[in-house]
């Protein structure tokens, strides 16, 4: 965390806060468990991140599914295996709202580009994402021609801080600071909005961390990351 800095509660447990409230909508679960629903990005929230109620999230979860699960370390609870474990920095915004909107030829993304959207996710990892993540909140995009080449949008929503996602440029398309432009405008649309940027980068993504940085964002806290499976 940041020295000198507050806590915000809420942005600890982002995920639990955005899944049982103001994107409960989104959401299935029971008790202080909470998914996304079928369709949206793969992710966990618990209210009690400690001791995860997995049990609680039986009926809504199929067998072979696998989930990302934020600030939980303890051992995997029946029924359930661990597939992949690391730690990923939560970083918020700390920076002065940009003077200016960078990419003014991004074009929204609707639901007619998931398929384009989730090639491109495949293609370069910038984390959990589904067919419909792209209705979690604004996101936006950069075509050549009829092909999307770079995108960034917004996921996780709560107690004013607003997530920046998806972040991602085709490989064909890097070294022209698609992603920056495209981050700095959610930014400018968030600030002017009354929210607090903030966003998700694995440890081992040194150079965007680094670039984030740069831009204004400052490291908040790590925590552990894992992939866990449904048996």
């Amino acid at each position: 965390m940041v020295a000198g800095s507050p806590v915000p509660a809420i942005l600890d447990n982002i995920f639990w806060h955005a899944l049982s409230g103001p994107q409960a909508g989104f959401a299935q679960g029971a008790g202080g468990a909470r998914r996304f629903a079928p369709g949206f990005s793969p992710i966990l929230g618990f209210a009690d991140p400690a001791e995860p109620a997995f049990g609680e999230l039986q009926p809504f979860c199929a067998s072979g599914e696998s989930f990302y699960t934020d600030g939980w370390s303890g051992p995997a609870p029946v029924g359930w295996s661990i597939e992949l474990e690391s730690t990923m920095f939560k970083m918020r915004w700390a920076g002065e709202l940009p003077a200016r909107d960078d990419a003014p030829e991004a074009l929204p993304l609707e639901p007619q580009h998931a398929e384009q959207a989730m090639a491109l996710a495949a293609l370069t990892k910038p984390g959990p994402f589904g067919p419909r993540t792209l209705e979690l909140g604004d996101y936006f995009g950069v075509f050549d021609g009829a092909r999307l080449i770079a995108m960034a949008g917004e996921r996780a929503f709560a107690g004013g801080w607003r997530e920046v996602s998806g972040i991602c440029t085709h490989p064909d398309a890097q070294g022209h600071g698609l992603a920056r432009q495209l981050t700095a405008r959610l930014i400018r649309r968030q600030l002017l909005r009354g929210e607090t940027p903030f966003l998700h980068v694995m440890r081992a993504n040194e150079g965007a961390r680094a670039l984030y940085r740069r831009m204004g964002f400052v490291d908040y806290r790590e925590s552990v990351v894992r992939v866990v499976r449904r048996a």
